[in-house]
């Protein structure tokens, strides 16, 4: 298993380019099995997770073309739906999480889908019931084989109809709307997510021939056809990596530029970081952030300590808030950080404190920073990521930290960061990577 050794307390300058989105290669990935036509897909990111669903779809019969770094053909013109039910399968299929939505496009255009429980980040319970449910609703069958914890789910002819969503899942109506735009009839999905990844892969469906009408709002109407065409579609780039480098440059005191970031898909992502005192300026679609020796945190109009909570689109996304809690440690004042949806996800607040960070953990889903305004530097120390953007949070602490730091398992941060060791050494960091 690799680490990482970081000689922390550098300040960074130049230039950093953002990845293509995760989150949205995920669902985009999935797409290609709703069609035997050619797709092209730009801006995908080289990461594990990414990769795996790539080598999953191969294996299930799409063929993958490699045009240039990041640009690929997919075909999925012929489908081994046989494979879907061996043990090969169920071993790369449980390996991450995004996986989940190959359901939905083998359902929609194959009569039938299946997924062993998948993987992914141990950050606490992550229900598949509104995937199902909305499955089901479509008119399809499903089964769970609790002992081989193995779903599948049929039907003949999927039929629009009204879903309410029981919670405004991403992945949930990402396969839903998957499903949906080949089902006979309207379908209305109420409560949808709406968050910027699934309106690319609204709008990527569109392009191909689907008819979906509300995209960005939480009720989406979508009028079934019979089949869809090829397409071309570029990724976002990634805006959870935009706020990581917004935190890193903010911790480590540095003068960074993020290139190319999409502002206008960032949502309230630059103002919750201004919250906590950290300046910057777009500049066209780029943001400058300066060398801030200190910054200090808003409160509430009556005084109050500021509270920082995840909510679904346009609200924070909970993937920030590890780097929100980190960039705190530092900062001048106090915050509640509330992560709602998950209840491991402040499980790394331990290795924060080894470091010399004031936290509070309130219970598993709030913690209490007292900053330290930079006064007292944090420590290197040796630990362990835990999931992929407690990873990156800790990396960014160990930058900003006095000596030393390791980081073991960093397989984790691999999973959802592209080459970040070297693209930080490149503007002055000092990451080795190590067996």
């Amino acid at each position: 298993m690799a680490s990482f050794e970081i000689h922390g307390g550098r300040k960074l300058k130049g230039e950093l380019h953002p990845q293509g989105a995760k989150n949205e290669a995920l669902q985009i990935l999935c797409a290609v099995l709703l069609t035997s036509e050619k797709i092209t897909i730009a801006n995908i990111p080289d990461i594990i997770d990414v990769n795996k669903l790539i080598n999953l779809l191969q294996v299930i019969g799409v063929k993958v073309e490699k045009v240039e770094k990041g640009t690929y053909i997919f075909q999925a013109k012929d489908i081994d739906l046989k494979y879907l039910e061996t043990e090969d399968f169920k071993k790369r299929a449980s390996a991450l999480r995004g996986s989940i939505m190959i359901v939905g496009p083998l359902l929609a255009r194959f009569g039938k889908g299946f997924i062993p429980k998948p993987g992914g980040d141990k950050i606490g319970r992550r229900r598949l019931d509104t995937h199902f449910e909305g499955l089901k609703k479509l008119g399809a069958t499903f089964n769970y084989d609790a002992g081989e914890h193995f779903y599948s789910i049929e039907s003949n002819a999927l039929k629009g109809t009204y879903i309410l969503l029981d919670e405004a899942s991403v992945t949930g109506t990402a396969n839903i709307v998957m499903a949906a735009v080949l089902a006979e009839g309207t379908t209305t999905i109420y409560n949808a997510a709406c968050e910027p990844y699934l309106q690319q892969l609204c709008k990527m469906l569109n392009s191909m021939g689907a008819k979906i009408k509300g995209i960005g709002s939480n009720l989406l109407e979508i009028e079934g056809v019979t089949s869809l065409d090829g397409c071309f579609h570029r990724i976002l780039p990634d805006m959870i990596e935009i706020g990581s480098f917004i935190g890193l440059a903010a911790m480590t005191g540095s003068e960074i530029t993020i290139k190319n970031v999409s502002y206008d898909n960032l949502g309230i992502i630059p103002d919750v970081f201004r919250k906590l005192g950290i300046k910057m300026e777009r500049i066209n679609d780029d943001i400058y952030i300066p060398a801030q020796d200190s910054y200090e945190i808003d409160t509430f109009i009556d005084g109050s300590i500021l509270t920082i909570a995840d909510a679904p689109w346009p609200g924070f996304t909970p993937d920030l808030l590890s780097i929100i809690l980190v960039v705190a440690t530092q900062a001048k004042g106090s915050v509640l950080i509330h992560q709602k949806m998950f209840e491991s996800r402040l499980f790394f607040v331990d290795k924060l404190i080894d470091m010399g960070a004031q936290i509070i953990l309130c219970d598993p889903h709030r913690a209490t920073v007292i900053g330290l305004n930079k006064v007292h530097q944090l420590k290197g120390i040796s630990m362990t990521s835990p999931d992929i953007r407690a990873g990156v949070s800790l990396l960014i602490a160990a930058l900003s930290a006095k000596g030393k730091s390791t980081i073991h398992n960093i397989d984790q941060i691999d999973r959802g960061y592209e080459n970040i060791d070297i693209r930080l050494n490149n503007i002055g960091a000092d990451i080795r990577r190590i067996s």
